[in-house]
């Protein structure tokens, strides 16, 4: 490891530890010629599956890429940047997991649009008329409808069954 002040190969491992996702070991080391010290990150280079592209493109995966796209559905709503970084890893571990050396950008898409259906519904329409390219406002509003239909069906089922027919005020 090459020092960042001195640039001398010569270094020592000072501490090392797990970060908290367990998938990176922090380092401290101190470099042999100017003492002074520096901290490095160690992961394992996992192989990440080619995307391709509606059009027939490949493309390498870009975890940046999948950030970017969560943080703009997620603008001016109350979804942490942890949130947003969980479903990252949860979506990045899923396409290691699939074993494949390409998949379909589609794959990730509907991911996303799953993961953000269980924690924001203005995010996950948000993503939805992006992704889906909604031709029209009729096109935008029956997804909306169907959230509202998935929405009044869960409510029912969580109230207790003497209150299911009486309406909310």
């Amino acid at each position: 490891m090459k020092c960042p002040f001195c640039h001398d190969l010569e270094n020592k491992v000072i501490d090392s530890r797990l970060t908290q996702d367990d998938g990176v070991i922090r380092r401290r080391r101190e470099c042999l010629h100017c003492k002074r010290r520096f901290t490095t990150y160690e992961r394992v280079e996992e192989m990440l599956p080619m995307l391709v592209k509606k059009d027939g493109r490949r493309e390498v995966f870009d975890r940046t890429k999948i950030i970017g796209g969560l943080k703009k559905a997620c603008e001016k709503r109350p979804v942490s940047l942890e949130a947003i970084e969980q479903i990252a890893n949860r979506i990045e571990q899923a396409l290691q997991e699939r074993g494949e050396k390409e998949v379909p950008s589609s794959v990730i898409g509907e991911a996303i649009m799953r993961e953000l259906h269980q924690l924001d519904q203005v995010a996950y329409v948000r993503f939805a008329s992006v992704y889906r390219s909604f031709k029209d406002a009729g096109e935008f509003m029956r997804e909306l409808e169907e959230l509202i239909t998935e929405r009044r069906e869960g409510e029912r089922k969580e109230r207790p069954p003497a209150e299911r027919g009486k309406r909310k005020p």
